[in-house]
């Protein structure tokens, strides 16, 4: 888009790529994020992205459930078709990162419209002052009756800010039922190694293993089980060498390699043969 439109605009006269955002047909800037602001997107998204009840998690994903509505939470987790176009279904679950700088009236306005859209939490992760994350909510009676900002502008209503339903800080932990299957720590969405280490107890979840300390468990028991079979091998050696010394058999270096180099059925076998036929076969 070269030029955009007056207001009011609808979301099918933007393009993906455009920097605007939508509210009620009026036209909002986005801005590009600053260092610790993209940083810190990279960090969360890996963590939801993988978490194993996770269907899809997108970035900065256009939802426009009705024309003159268009929002792009920074991380978007929930059924995402992959497909073009904007989604017409707000997210069950959206993050949003705070920095300096950031228009805390048009925060709110965004968190309102996607609330009433449908998304069911909405965590603002908070990157100046102290680290902290306001959950947000909606119960669906409340999605429900919510009315638009232009039905408020029409009535005269005046605008109230949304208040979080808890601030969770570092040490605490984010929750999704039904759409993430884990806990989310605070510091995932803030600290590289903390996500590092909740995706990658996501990752083994997604391969049949509950935690790093369950692979851990079956790397024991297969150390043992090869240990206990290993045992039993060098058994039947020795039993073989001390059969071949009974009846009489010289070992050769050839034949002494030979049973150095057989498996557990091999030695088996050999001893049998020896034990029925008296002789190196």
């Amino acid at each position: 888009m070269t030029a955009p439109p007056r207001d009011p605009v609808t979301a099918d006269q933007l393009r993906p790529g455009d920097p605007y955002e939508l509210s009620e047909g009026r036209l909002v800037e986005c801005l590009p994020s600053g260092r610790r602001g993209g940083r810190r997107n990279g960090t969360g998204f890996g963590v939801l992205d993988t978490d194993p009840l996770a269907e899809a998690a997108a970035v900065d994903l256009g939802v426009s459930p009705r024309p003159e509505m268009l929002r792009a939470p920074d991380i978007a987790v929930g059924p995402i078709p992959d497909e073009p176009g904007w989604a017409t279904e707000a997210p069950p679950l959206a993050v949003e990162y705070a920095d300096t700088g950031q228009d805390e009236a048009e925060l709110h306005s965004k968190i309102d419209e996607l609330l009433a859209a449908g998304t069911r939490w909405i965590w603002v992760v908070r990157l100046q002052g102290a680290r902290r994350v306001e959950v947000y909510e909606a119960s669906s009676s409340a999605r429900q009756k919510a009315p638009s900002r232009r039905a408020q502008a029409s009535a005269g209503a005046q605008k109230t800010r949304p208040l979080p339903a808890r601030v969770a800080l570092p040490g605490e932990e984010l929750l999704a039922p039904g759409v993430l299957k884990n806990p989310v720590p605070v510091e995932a969405l803030y600290d590289r190694e903390a996500a590092h280490e909740a995706t990658l107890r996501n990752l083994l979840q997604r391969r049949g293993y509950e935690d790093i300390e369950a692979v851990r468990e079956e790397g024991r028991k297969e150390g043992r089980k090869e240990g206990k079979n290993e045992g039993h091998t060098q058994g039947l050696r020795t039993a073989v060498r001390d059969l071949c010394e009974v009846l009489g058999i010289a070992l050769s270096p050839e034949r002494d390699a030979a049973i150095e180099a057989m498996t557990r059925t091999e030695l088996s076998t050999l001893r049998e043969q020896l034990k029925r036929e008296r002789r190196w076969p």
